[in-house]
């Protein structure tokens, strides 16, 4: 398959590059997780704080049983924009990824497509034809995989679409829920 060891190590530090740049994605989304979970863990102790000092001053039933449910709508509508957030991370995260897939699996198609080539030269008279019939076929599993990729775009689309959606209706609920009460 490698007619040259330059030709092997072009294609090891390819492979070493991706590999490298598959880390670096994995590592920057773990590092914006836990960033996001330091914040919200952090924000989450300070109004917890906060609260405490106003109940120790309240002194009313009425006034308790308010500030509860002042407490839960804070605390759901803080839940619902770090699952947001989160989400927002991990989509980016998948989505460079995925980026990633794509290229090298389109590099690689190409690298094929020219090994085959190289192939079809030295074959012999007549082979040309099991030489294009796999060509062929390379160029059909190709395709495929581009619509399958298009068609997981739309999917993931419409699945960012429907959680922001639905996070945006349950702040919205809680929001409507604790100013009736």
């Amino acid at each position: 398959m490698f007619n040259t060891p330059e030709q092997f190590t072009k294609v090891s530090a390819n492979g070493l590059q991706t590999l490298l740049r598959f880390s670096e994605i994995s590592l920057n989304g773990l590092e914006r997780l836990i960033k996001l979970q330091l914040e919200t863990t952090k924000h989450t102790l300070e109004e917890q704080a906060k609260l405490a000092q106003e109940f120790s001053s309240v002194s009313d039933n009425q006034e308790a049983i308010k500030r509860v449910n002042q407490l839960a709508a804070a605390s759901v509508e803080q839940l619902v924009a770090a699952s947001r957030n989160f989400y927002d991370v991990v989509s980016q995260t998948q989505g460079e990824l995925s980026k990633l897939a794509e290229d090298n699996l389109s590099e690689f198609n190409k690298n094929v497509v020219t090994v085959l080539d190289q192939i079809a030269q030295n074959a012999p008279a007549g082979s040309d034809t099991a030489v294009n019939a796999l060509k062929s076929s390379i160029a059909a599993t190709a395709a495929a995989m581009d619509s399958m990729t298009k068609a997981a775009k739309q999917v993931a689309e419409f699945a960012d679409t429907s959680v922001k959606a639905a996070s945006t209706a349950t702040a919205d609920a809680v929001k409507n829920a604790s100013n009736k009460k």
